[in-house]
């Protein structure tokens, strides 16, 4: 499990979280949502011990991770956000960035649970291809599939994923939905989601606005409420209705 305790988060003298308090547990999918700025991100970063809490605790299996070497605490956690890093190398060794010493067979396992495979096979090298950091020659969605190909073959207890589809076309989405539903059997998972219906069936729904926890329960609970999380959705259904 994963604990925030009362945490709180000031960046240059800006408070960004104000008492934040709920569990992400064990085998369970845990997501946050509110509008943009509203401090999710922030919570993703502060779990991974990538910034320190300012006030409160953040406990991993019980153990305040501010007692823990953020490097050590690391090898437990894979994260994948929505700006994709890909170095000048193959295919292969991109993914194989999550696990160093995977074999190939496990990079080539990883890539089909992360509905990957078969794009790369249609790549002139498959996955020898060279690539660059920059990504050129492979769309948004592909470059976000590599990333979440590289989390699955880490084989890690917690899965952080931050806005992994938010910059993808529908179609493309259904696959990183997939490839992601895949990778988090059996995790503790932390999602930051702008597509609200991509969390619908996460056990824990928590809005955040103003750096708070302003409601939380599950897709019904929420929406029978009627409340703040109820609007996000609406609003956004009727959008893409629009569209």
């Amino acid at each position: 499990d994963i604990v925030f305790d009362h945490v709180g988060f000031a960046y240059d003298k800006k408070k960004v979280l104000d008492g934040v308090s709920f569990t992400a547990r064990e085998g369970e999918v845990t997501a946050l949502v509110g509008p943009s700025g509203s401090g999710k991100s922030t919570c993703a970063r502060l779990a991974a011990r990538l910034w320190d809490v300012t006030e409160g605790t953040i406990r991993v299996g019980g153990v305040d991770i501010s007692t823990v070497d953020p490097e050590a605490l690391l090898t437990d956690y894979s994260m994948v956000f929505q700006d994709v890093v890909l170095f000048d190398d193959t295919v292969m060794e991109n993914i194989r960035l999550g696990k160093r010493g995977a074999t190939d067979e496990e990079v080539r396992a990883a890539a089909e649970a992360a509905n990957c495979g078969e794009f790369i096979c249609r790549l002139p090298q498959g996955y020898d291809t060279m690539v660059t950091s920059d990504g050129a020659h492979l769309s948004q969605g592909q470059r976000q599939l590599l990333s979440i190909a590289r989390a699955a073959v880490a084989d890690p207890p917690v899965l952080i994923l931050d806005e992994a589809t938010s910059s993808v076309d529908t179609r493309t989405e259904v696959k990183i939905q997939e490839a992601m539903h895949n990778l988090m059997k059996g995790r503790t998972n932390f999602v930051i989601a702008h597509r609200l219906s991509t969390i619908k069936d996460a056990d824990l729904i928590a809005v955040v606005e103003h750096g708070e926890i302003i409601e939380r329960g599950n897709h019904e609970q929420l929406m029978a409420k009627k409340g703040f999380y109820y609007n996000l959705y609406t609003n956004q259904f009727d959008q893409n209705e629009a569209v």
